[in-house]
């Protein structure tokens, strides 16, 4: 695997501007064409260069690396798409980098694309494996699954057949419910766990209510809206991504990610399967407040990072925590809102290499 020069931490997180984004560039829909769209057939293309019968495969087209807009640079050198069998799951992963393990958990409406900015500097330091949710990007997408413990099972499945038996978790957004509940379900394969911008996994005690004041409204709807289990949803939405997400990724606070961005991850759901599968977390919503009630009985033994963005739930995230947890910590990230990764890279950067280096030590010695 080839590895990224040493360089200051951060140095490689702003790569210059090419002159075409995801749609000027490779993009789904021109590939697609909106009557197929209209009619319901996905075609997130992925095309792989070893028979799937192997169990892991190198994967190409619209959702994996070799088609992402914008990547830092040297990106491609040390990361790969890959599709592993796991867990009776195809899963797509970007792996790259030398050292102990790190799984890094995206958010919703996002793929891994999203730590795109901070993978470089992580992979000098660990293996670093990016996964696409099941149900979203190039993973695949069965109807059912999507509660908090089988999508946590889904990931456990995917470092054994990595070979990973310990290793330390990422978790963002709709990651942190899933980071949450591998931690919590497979806590002694959990090394550290550091968890962004949920004020902690839902449960009956901790979940918005229903009427609540027109800012966080306006914020939080997309749940019980994602949550409605029927095709309306996503007939409301195919053929306005652009509106919806735009909305979603405005209204979390922070400065507005760039345009290549936000045209990729509009992309991206514009798939039905895709779309389909992003709801799939939310409809599951009532199998995992029932879990989340049983797992909040055990605290978490592993040391815990709650990372909030000072422009969103800033140290909610690490109270939400501590209360689950016997080693919890807070960091708030001053320059983001929700989207830490893509807003604060850097900072983001600083607070994942402290928190992380003293599992990188340990695995040192061994």
């Amino acid at each position: 695997m080839n590895m990224p020069p040493e360089e200051p931490l951060g140095a490689d997180i702003d790569p210059p501007s090419p002159p075409s984004d995801a749609r000027g560039g490779f993009s789904r829909r021109a590939f697609t064409g909106s009557a197929v769209l209209a009619a319901g057939v996905s075609l997130v293309g992925a095309q792989t260069t070893q028979a799937a019968a192997r169990g892991r495969t190198r994967v190409t087209g619209f959702g994996s690396v070799s088609t992402a807009p914008h990547l830092p640079p040297g990106f491609t050198k040390t990361f790969r798409s890959r599709m592993v069998t796991a867990g009776g799951l195809r899963q797509h992963v970007v792996i790259g980098g030398e050292g102990p393990p790190l799984l890094l958990v995206h958010g919703w409406p996002e793929n891994w694309y999203a730590w795109r900015l901070v993978m470089p500097a992580l992979a000098r330091h660990f293996t670093v494996i990016a996964v696409d949710q099941r149900g979203i990007g190039l993973t695949e997408k069965p109807s059912t699954g999507y509660d908090s413990a089988t999508l946590a099972n889904d990931l456990a499945a995917l470092m054994t057949a990595l070979g990973h038996q310990r290793f330390a978790v990422v978790g963002h957004d709709t990651g942190l419910l899933i980071s949450y509940a591998l931690a919590a379900d497979h806590g002694p394969r959990v090394a550290r766990l550091a968890v962004a911008e949920v004020p902690g996994p839902p449960t009956f005690d901790h979940s918005p209510p229903l009427f609540i004041d027109a800012a966080n409204n306006n914020k939080l709807w997309h749940i019980a809206f994602n949550r409605v289990d029927d095709p309306l949803t996503e007939q409301l939405i195919r053929g306005r991504e652009e509106i919806f997400f735009g909305y979603e990724f405005r209204i979390q606070g922070g400065k507005s990610l760039p345009d290549h961005a936000l045209n990729y991850y509009y992309d991206l759901f514009s798939d039905p399967e895709v779309l389909r599968g992003g709801m799939g977390l939310y409809r599951a919503w009532d199998a995992t407040l029932e879990q989340n009630k049983a797992r909040a009985l055990t605290d978490l033994t592993m040391p815990v990072l709650g990372i909030g963005g000072a422009d969103s739930y800033a140290g909610m995230v690490g109270a939400a925590m501590k209360e689950l947890a016997t080693d919890a910590t807070t960091v708030v990230l001053p320059s983001a809102g929700h989207w830490v990764a893509e807003q604060a890279p850097r900072e983001l950067l600083a607070a994942l290499t402290e928190f992380l280096a003293p599992y990188r030590a340990a695995a040192k010695t061994r």
